[in-house]
Order: structure tokens, then sequence, then C-alpha cells
């Protein structure tokens, strides 16, 4: 079993930086695929970005790259999202996912098998 709590989330201004966290308990950390995923009012869950298991591969949304980063401490069991310039389109709760299997698709929901609850993002114009 996997158990993920995500923060760090909160209200900035548009243009400005934000970091949230995932702390992952279970185990094997290192060995699972990681990933972030957003969710705003009225719309389907979002992949942004997703990190391989051996922590050499990164993949982005097309919203995120040159704005996101994606990064995980090993030691700390933390998956990290760091967001920079951010707009009021990137206003969602943001959740982490945890891929046991090993499934091909980095980006779709379906292929991840834990969830966090959340932490709400919210950008001011």
């Amino acid at each position: 079993q996997v158990q993920l709590v995500e923060s760090g989330g909160g209200l900035v201004q548009a243009g400005g930086s934000l970091r949230v966290s995932c702390a992952a308990s279970g185990r094997t950390f290192s060995s699972y695929t990681m990933a972030w995923f957003r969710q705003a009012p009225g719309k389907e869950r979002e992949f942004v970005a997703a990190m391989s298991r051996s922590s050499s591969r990164t993949y982005y949304a097309d919203s995120a790259k040159g704005r996101f980063t994606i990064s995980r401490s090993t030691t700390q069991n933390t998956l990290y999202l760091q967001m920079n310039s951010l707009k009021p389109e990137d206003t969602a709760v943001y959740h982490c996912a945890v891929m046991v299997g090993n499934r091909a698709s980095y980006y779709q929901p379906a292929a991840y098998d834990y969830w966090g609850q959340g932490t709400q993002v919210t950008v001011s114009s």
C-alpha cells in the first residue's frame, strides 16, 4: 500500500511561483513511476508531469514545458513540482500519483494505482 499526501498549494499572483510537494509512504519509493495531475472545476483530470522509476526520464505536458519542473528526493520520499510563471489557467487541484505496475502510458490517469487527496493551487489574474 502506498499513501500520498500533497502540500504546498495556495494562492499566488499570475507570474509568480509555487512548489507543491507529495510525501509518500510505503515500500521502495524510488521503484515507482510518479506523476502530477491537475483537475479544474468542470474539467477532466489532466496530466502535468511524470518521472520514471529510475528518475532518468521526465515527461511534461505541453502546457507545463518550460515553466514546470518535476523532481524527486529519494532520501525524503518526496515528489516535487516547481511551478514558475504561473497563469490563471493553472488554477486547479493538483494530485500526485504512483504507478506500481509496468504500464506504457505516463499520460493517462488510468495507468496509476495510488492517488493523493490533492492540494489547491489558485492563480489570480
